[in-house]
């Protein structure tokens, strides 16, 4: 199973998302082909009513905490109600990678 199928198998089995997209985005950084290594997620859970932002995000850290120890890098999060993912209406773009390069050896 891929890194992106556990992440989306354990955050709809903990939090049960209206909307859950999981991106892949390792290859907008400099690592090596095939590293599942940075990702992007956009979670929108009635569960997450009532709860602050860092609260959210401490609570997909937790989830997630053995793909971190596994080699998951970064995780950008986007962590929304019904309400506030209406009101959004959708993810915003990733910025660009700012540390290393391709030519850095990886």
């Amino acid at each position: 199973m891929s890194r992106k199928q556990r992440i989306e198998s354990r955050i709809q089995e903990a939090l049960r998302p209206l909307y859950l997209d999981v991106v892949d985005e390792s290859y907008m950084h400099a690592v090596p082909k095939g590293s599942e290594s940075h990702f992007k997620l956009l979670v929108v859970s009635a569960s997450f009513e009532k709860l602050p932002l860092i609260e959210r995000h401490r609570r997909l850290n937790a989830l997630l905490a053995d793909e971190f120890n596994q080699g998951l890098h970064a995780l950008t999060m986007h962590t929304w109600t019904p309400e506030e993912w209406q009101a959004k209406g959708g993810a915003p773009a990733s910025p660009p990678c700012l540390g290393g390069g391709r030519d850095s050896g990886l």
